[in-house]
């Protein structure tokens, strides 16, 4: 073989390396042209992330008293509890809770379920920010019901106290608290 055979043979080579290249890079670019709107309609949509956080003004919320916000399409329970409320919770030996975890969003997993881990915090003791879905089979508790005269769900009976902490029944965790901040003294934003 002479040295012109050799430099078109080398020159063939690369050529075909450069078309198979280029031709992949093409239909790579093609698939991804194809599939893109099947990836970009599994967005969630406008309406879904309007929802993704909600502003609760409580300037309304008397002491005793609770509202309900949907979020999520879920129910949050917000109270604004009383001093009664407030030390029957505190009062409580967490050796008799079920369930001994906060279950709070805001803080750390491992935090215990004393009252000010399941309240607003120091300072903000009397309000109770929960998701009202019981946590035995997502039922939506009474409120200021039951043993304890806080949330009963009388699906299948369980009963929590005035800080949403499982205390009799088969539910196996406390109400859940969303994550949530207070953005002024009179509303939170929850998400």
């Amino acid at each position: 073989m002479s040295a012109n055979e050799t430099n078109d043979a080398s020159a063939e080579h690369n050529r075909r390396d450069f078309l198979y290249i280029a031709t992949g890079m093409a239909g790579v670019v093609g698939v991804a042209g194809a599939v893109w709107p099947f990836i970009d309609q599994l967005r969630p949509d406008a309406s879904t992330l309007a929802v993704a956080q909600i502003d609760v003004d409580l300037t309304e919320v008397q002491a005793g008293q609770s509202i309900t916000a949907m979020w999520r399409g879920k129910p949050v329970f917000i109270r604004n509890r009383t001093e009664a409320e407030i030390e029957a919770a505190r009062e409580t030996p967490l050796a008799d809770l079920p369930d001994q975890l906060a279950r709070n969003e805001n803080l750390p997993a491992d935090a215990s379920a004393d009252d000010v881990s399941r309240s607003a915090g120091e300072g903000r003791e009397n309000w109770l920010v929960m998701v009202g879905v019981c946590t035995h089979l997502g039922c939506v508790p009474l409120s200021q019901q039951g043993d304890f005269g806080a949330w009963f769900c009388p699906c299948h009976g369980s009963h929590y106290d005035t800080a949403g902490r499982i205390r009799r029944g088969p539910a196996p965790e406390n109400l859940h608290i969303p994550a949530y901040e207070f953005i002024s003294d009179t509303v939170i934003r929850i998400g």
